[in-house]
């Protein structure tokens, strides 16, 4: 006798989803997600203004999303993830319903609920998706782990750390100059 075999769902399944409910769907399995915290938002606000307008100071062509923001990270319908930012330089990846195709950077703020996910399953699957850049934000261990794909490179800093931008060279960020 044969075991019952996993379900295996679909960008259709997220789009079905009741309004209000928001998953991601990562190899064909949804992944529940809860509403951000204010401190959440603090970071995501603060840190998504700094991109921006960085980007629009330097006459930047990137784009800069906050979350939700749909992104198919494969050319399959089984990864859908909505990532805290994400940053954007190739614009023929942008369409009306996100992004379709690797981020160049992408920014998660740790969850209490998040933090298997944004460590392990989205550090995997965004390292082989082709993000160049992937920052972990955990506000709660006052800590920014930023990954560099293409360099195989990982660094630790804490809120109080000038953090560099892998993407933008010259642009750093330090969480406590911002307003969280």
């Amino acid at each position: 006798m044969s075991l019952p075999r996993e379900r295996i769902y679909t960008i259709d399944d997220i789009y079905a989803l009741p309004d209000g409910e928001r998953a991601e769907l990562i190899d064909g399995q949804i992944y529940y997600m809860a509403p951000h915290s204010r401190r959440h938002q603090d970071i995501i606000g603060e840190l998504f203004a700094t991109i921006r307008d960085y980007i629009h100071g330097n006459n930047g062509s990137y784009r800069a999303y906050i979350s939700p923001f749909a992104v198919f990270l494969n050319e399959n319908d089984r990864n859908y993830v909505e990532p805290d930012i994400s940053v954007i330089c190739d614009q023929n990846k942008l369409n009306d319903k996100g992004c379709v195709g690797a981020p160049d950077w992408i920014i998660e703020i740790v969850s209490p609920s998040s933090r298997p996910m944004d460590y392990n399953k989205k550090l995997f699957k965004y390292r082989t998706a082709g993000v160049r850049e992937y920052w972990i934000v955990d506000h709660e261990k006052d800590r920014i782990t930023v990954y560099h794909f293409e360099a195989d490179d990982m660094n630790e800093y804490s809120f109080t750390d000038n953090v560099p931008v892998g993407i933008y060279p010259g642009f750093s960020i330090n969480l406590s100059k911002l307003n969280i």
